[in-house]
């Protein structure tokens, strides 16, 4: 990789990272937003918890900003052509987010949202569809998360338990993370311990990256049924092949 090349990487690399703290602390907003709004309802504040669901709509957008703006910053340094002509990199970078924006949906049907509005809804009709949707509907909308693996495949434990809980930057998969540090270490060719994912670990790709903490809550505040989420995986067979010619 050429020395310019390496300095665009690195500088998106702490960008990116920059960005991604601020969507953490919007997400974390988010979770105290419905927690209250909750509360509100339970007491017959309905028109408290219209505007907190105005000012979480408010939230979800420029959480949204954020996170196209730390994915378009990721894209560049792949994206970057260099040439003899100066390089608008403001350029660039709207233009790659635009792409990211365009695959987003629209902030009224966000997941987010969505998990504020079911929250409020099951303060007084809890295991009721809400109106409008069907039941599959509301599974599949409800329990959408960025979690893939409910427990670590190495000791079985679920992810809402762990203390120290790390993911791998490249498969997103979550671990506990003493044993997989030792799990890396002991290995000649790491690869992940979920069933059937080909990514080999790294110990400086295995980290706990400023979303998880705040995923793993979310995770834990939506109850049984997103933990029994048909979208989530959650395999823990570690017998294959390659781990055990070694």
């Amino acid at each position: 990789m050429s020395s310019v090349a390496n300095k665009l990487a690195n500088a998106a690399e702490r960008d990116s990272s920059e960005a991604q703290a601020l969507i953490s602390d919007i997400r974390k907003a988010l979770v105290e937003i419905r927690s209250v709004a909750i509360d509100f309802e339970k007491d017959g504040n309905s028109d408290k918890v219209q505007n907190l669901e105005t000012a979480a709509l408010e939230l979800i957008t420029s959480y949204e900003d954020c996170a196209c703006f730390a994915e378009a910053i990721r894209e560049v340094p792949r994206v970057y052509q260099p040439s003899n002509q100066r390089t608008d990199f403001k350029k660039l970078i709207e233009a790659e987010a635009s792409k990211v924006k365009g695959a987003s949906p629209a902030v009224q049907n966000h997941p987010l949202i969505r998990q504020f509005r079911e929250a409020i809804w099951n303060v007084h009709h809890a295991g009721q569809p809400m109106p409008g949707d069907e039941q599959e509907d509301i599974v599949m909308t409800s329990t959408q998360t960025n979690i893939l693996n409910v427990t670590c495949p190495l000791t079985g434990k679920p992810v809402i338990q762990l203390t120290d809980p790390v993911r791998c930057v490249d498969c997103r998969h979550i671990y506990d993370k003493v044993p997989i540090m030792h799990y890396i270490r002991t290995k000649k060719s790491p690869k992940c311990p979920i069933a059937g994912c080909p990514k080999v670990l790294q110990v400086g790709r295995v980290i706990c990256d400023s979303l998880l903490h705040v995923e793993i809550e979310e995770l834990r505040s939506s109850g049984p049924s997103a933990l029994n989420a048909t979208n989530i995986e959650d395999f823990t067979d570690l017998g294959d092949d390659d781990d055990n010619n070694e």
